[in-house]
């Protein structure tokens, strides 16, 4: 299939009887991961407007802030990709001209896409990452490849940067579970806790809380339920590939653009690493819960994952 505009940017689209699945050319974000009968879509989109990552120029679009996430904030919609850094780069990093979560997520990638799958891949900090969807029924396959270029062992983070948005998500409504063992909030003292269950909307809102999914588990998963839109999204995948999930809130407290106190959004964030931080840190930090921070990919290496997500109708969450 041939490229068409989404939000005003470049798109590929999927779709079966039951979902219909947008894929960005730049930064390769999985924007829209439709309902076919209902039309709700639970990936968060902006309340700002977005461009194309390539045309962002610090000086000529204020309006998505002053930082070393504007550029990302600029074009950013759904599920990011964050490689081979999930979080904000060091100041030596950020003089540098490196970005938050990694390249991946402002890079053009090349896509391409058939009826019901779609290819997508992309070059980033001497990585090749490919992507491939596929849709069965009310489920979309993922099935990636991350092969080291170059000839040395290096660490990596490697995160699925999952956000929700209404329609979808609605403060004190929408429902969330996984199975989780171990939950620890952001360290700095300045972070609030994030109920995992439920989208509070409450003071602790823009926290972040890591959690340590169930290794003896084969699967890990998340949940999410809208009450309003009888709808239930899932994502499952290898706890073994990857064993944290990270939650964040935002519900109109962020006063810096772009945010403007009106969004509303809840990230579901699972990958190799518990936090989003520097490089360093994630190094220095090495293990949480005895399980590691990251994970090393060695030279010349490929590394295969799969999982999917499922959106359908339901009409209370799942028990465990």
């Amino acid at each position: 299939m041939s490229e068409y505009l989404y939000c005003g940017r470049r798109a590929h689209r999927i779709e079966n009887a039951q979902l219909q699945v947008t894929v960005l050319v730049e930064g390769g974000h999985l924007a829209a991961l439709t309902h076919r009968v209902t039309g709700v879509n639970p990936l968060w989109t902006p309340p700002w407007s977005t461009i194309e990552p390539s045309t962002y120029d610090a000086a000529r679009h204020p309006e998505y802030g002053q930082g070393s996430e504007s550029q990302l904030l600029a074009g950013i919609h759904g599920h990011n990709l964050c490689l081979d850094t999930f979080g904000a780069p060091s100041e030596a990093e950020a003089a540098a001209g490196a970005a938050v979560h990694g390249a991946a997520g402002l890079l053009p990638w090349t896509i391409e896409s058939a009826e019901t799958h779609l290819t997508a891949r992309v070059r980033a900090e001497q990585l090749d990452f490919t992507r491939q969807l596929r849709l069965e029924g009310d489920k979309l396959h993922f099935e990636e490849s991350l092969t080291n270029l170059t000839a040395e062992d290096r660490p990596i983070a490697w995160t699925q940067h999952v956000t929700l948005g209404p329609p979808f998500l609605e403060a004190g409504q929408t429902q969330f579970d996984a199975p989780i063992v171990r939950e620890q909030d952001l360290d700095d003292g300045e972070h609030g806790h994030v109920d995992l269950t439920r989208f509070t909307a409450g003071p602790s809102a823009s926290g972040y809380t890591a959690h340590l999914l169930d290794p003896a588990r084969e699967q890990a998963h998340f949940l999410a339920w809208s009450p309003r839109h009888q709808l239930l999204l899932g994502y499952v995948w290898r706890s073994a590939d990857f064993p944290w999930l990270g939650t964040w809130e935002e519900y109109r407290r962020r006063d810096a653009a772009p945010w403007n106190r009106r969004t509303e959004t809840r990230g579901m964030e699972f990958g190799v690493s518990p936090f989003p931080e520097s490089r360093r840190q994630m190094m220095d930090r090495a293990r949480l819960f005895g399980v590691p921070t990251y994970r090393w990919i060695s030279a010349k290496e490929t590394i295969r994952v799969s999982y999917y997500a499922f959106l359908r109708a339901a009409d209370r969450l799942p028990e465990r």
